[in-house]
C-alpha cells in the first residue's frame, strides 16, 4: 500500500502564531484560556465570559486587501497553510496534482451575523456584495485553493468537531488512490462569538468558571464542568512518499490510518458505550496494519465535559481492554480549549510532532483526577521511549460523527 507522509505542518492557535510557538507553549504547560475583553459580552450579559481566542489575529499577518475578503474562520486557515507549505519546501508540484481538503464545523458566523445587524439598521443595501462567499463553510477550502493554484480539487468537511480530522482521512484516501501527489489538508473554526456563547451556554456545555479561565478546560478531572470554547487553524501537507522523497523532503510522520464512523445515537450526546468510536479507532489501525498492542500513545478528544471524557474512555476500553492504562494520553484541550471544527488537525498536528519527538504533551489542570477514567495522564511532558511509535488522535462531533487518525514514527 502506498505510503502517505507528513512534510508540513502550519498552525495559529491560542497558544501561539505558528505550529512551533503552539507546540513549544503545550509542552511548557501554558494556557491560551483567558477572560474576554470584548464590548458585546457585559452588553449581552454573557454567563461565560471567556475563550481561548487565537493569540495573534490573523489580519495582523495577511496582507490586508487579502484579509478584508475573509472571513476570520478563512483568513486563520490561510495563515496555518501558507505556513505548512513554506515548511513542506514549498514542493513544486503541477496545479492539477495539488489538492485541498480543508473545513470548518461551523463556517463565517461572524461574516453571517455582521451582515444581518447592517441589514437591520443600515438596510439592504449597505450588506456586503462578498458576505456569502465570506460564510460559506467551504470558503477557506476556496481560499486556500485559490492562494495555491491547487486544482486536483477543493473539498470541505462539515461533521462538526470532527471535520478536520475527517478532511485527513479522506486526504489519506485520495493520495493512495492517486487523484493528488500532494494535499494541504486541516481545519479552521473562529467562532467565538455571543451567538454560539450564549447557544452553548443553554445546552449546559460549556464551562462556567469564570473567576479562574485558565484552568477551566479540565479533562478527566472530577469537577470538570464543561468545554471552552478555542479558535485557530492547523494544516498539515501530505504527499506520497515517492513524491516525498523524489524531491528530498524532510518527512515528520507518516499517516498510517484512518477510520471514520457514526454513532446514530444522538444529536449531541456521545453514545455511552462507545460503540462507534471504538470501530473508528479498529478501522484507523487496520488501515494502518497495526494492533491494538502497537499503539504507543493516544491524543484524546477529551473536551472536559462530565459524559464525553467517560464516553471516550468506554470506546478505548473497549479497543485496547486493560492495557489502555498503560498507554500515555495527552488531552491538550486542556491547553487550547477547544476548536470545533478545527481541533481535528491542531491535535494530528500535535500528535505528529509527539511521535517525531518521542514525548506525549501535558495535560493541565490535572489536579483530582477521575477514578471512572484511569489513564495514564500527567501535567508533564511523558516519554514514549525509543521504538517505533503509533499514535492516534480522536475526535468526536455533534451527530454522532467519528473520526480517528494514525501516525507512525518514519524512519528513512
Amino acid at each position: 500500500m502506498t505510503k502517505i507522509v507528513v512534510t508540513g505542518i502550519g498552525a495559529t492557535t491560542p497558544l501561539g502564531g505558528t505550529a512551533k510557538a503552539s507546540w513549544d507553549a503545550l509542552k511548557q504547560g501554558v494556557s491560551g484560556v483567558k477572560t474576554l475583553t470584548h464590548d458585546w459580552v457585559k452588553e449581552y450579559d454573557l454567563p461565560v465570559t471567556f475563550a481561548a481566542e487565537a493569540a495573534v489575529r490573523p489580519d495582523e499577518v495577511l496582507p490586508r486587501p487579502t484579509a478584508k475578503r475573509l472571513d476570520p474562520a478563512s483568513q486563520l486557515a490561510l495563515v496555518a497553510a501558507i505556513e505548512a507549505f513554506e515548511d513542506a519546501g514549498s514542493p513544486e508540484v503541477e496545479p492539477e496534482r495539488l489538492g485541498v481538503d480543508f473545513s470548518t464545523g461551523i463556517g463565517g458566523v461572524w461574516s453571517l451575523l455582521d451582515a444581518w445587524d447592517t441589514l437591520r439598521e443600515r438596510g439592504p443595501r449597505r450588506v456586503m456584495p462578498l458576505t456569502v462567499p465570506m460564510l460559506m463553510p467551504n470558503a477557506a477550502a476556496a481560499a486556500v485553493s485559490m492562494h495555491f493554484n491547487a486544482r486536483a480539487y477543493a473539498r470541505t468537511v462539515a461533521s462538526a468537531c470532527a471535520s478536520s480530522t475527517e478532511a485527513l482521512s479522506n486526504a489519506l484516501d485520495d493520495l493512495r488512490a492517486g487523484l493528488a501527489d500532494v494535499v494541504i489538508a486541516g481545519g479552521t473554526e473562529s467562532a467565538i462569538h455571543p451567538i454560539t456563547i450564549a447557544a452553548f451556554s443553554s445546552m449546559k456545555a460549556l464551562s462556567t468558571r469564570n473567576d479562574d479561565p485558565a484552568a477551566a478546560s479540565r479533562p478527566y478531572n472530577t469537577d470538570r464542568d464543561g468545554f471552552v470554547m478555542g479558535e485557530g487553524a492547523a494544516a498539515l501537507v501530505l504527499e506520497t512518499e515517492e513524491h516525498a522523497k523524489a524531491r528530498g523532503a524532510h518527512i515528520y510522520a507518516e499517516l498510517a490510518g484512518a477510520g471514520v464512523t457514526a454513532d446514530s445515537y444522538h444529536i449531541t450526546a456521545n453514545d455511552p458505550e462507545g460503540l462507534g468510536a471504538a470501530r473508528a479507532v479498529e478501522a484507523a489501525l487496520a488501515q494502518a496494519g497495526a494492533s491494538a498492542d502497537d499503539v504507543t500513545h493516544i491524543n484524546a478528544h477529551a473536551t472536559s465535559t462530565p459524559v464525553g471524557d467517560i464516553a471516550e474512555y468506554a470506546a478505548l476500553h473497549r479497543v485496547f481492554g486493560d492495557r489502555v492504562k498503560e498507554i500515555p494520553v495527552s488531552a491538550t484541550k486542556s491547553a487550547t480549549g477547544h476548536l470545533l471544527g478545527g481541533t481535528g488537525a491542531l491535535e494530528a498536528l500535535f500528535t505528529v510532532l509527539a511521535v517525531q519527538e518521542r514525548i506525549a504533551p501535558p495535560t493541565i489542570n490535572l489536579t483530582n483526577k477521575d477514578p471512572e477514567i484511569p489513564l495514564t495522564v500527567s501535567g508533564e511532558c511523558q516519554s514514549l521511549g525509543d521504538g517505533e511509535q503509533l499514535a492516534i488522535s480522536n475526535s468526536f462531533g455533534f451527530g454522532g460523527h467519528n473520526a480517528v487518525v494514525a501516525f507512525r514514527s518514519y524512519n528513512s
